[in-house]
């Protein structure tokens, strides 16, 4: 989770308004992070490059741990 938080607080304009919840879905571990309206296209990236990014990394760092881990924008849903 201090991954998640790190590289999403470093991302956005409003780090304050950052909120991350971990949660168990299907045995993986799925960090939804929330922020403020106007930093979801940060987040996203052009293209959703960095969005397919972040998740890239945690894929990478699952499979060192043997854990799955997701990466999902609370404010899209």
């Amino acid at each position: 989770m201090e991954l998640v938080s790190y590289i999403t607080v470093n991302l956005v304009d409003h780090p304050e308004d950052v909120r991350i919840q971990a949660l168990e879905r299907d045995g993986e571990e799925v960090f939804l992070v929330q922020v403020h309206p106007d930093d979801v296209g940060q987040i996203i990236g052009k293209g959703g490059a960095t969005v397919k990014a972040v998740r890239g990394l945690l894929q990478a760092v699952g499979l060192r741990v043997d854990r799955r881990f997701g990466f999902e924008i609370a404010n899209e849903q």
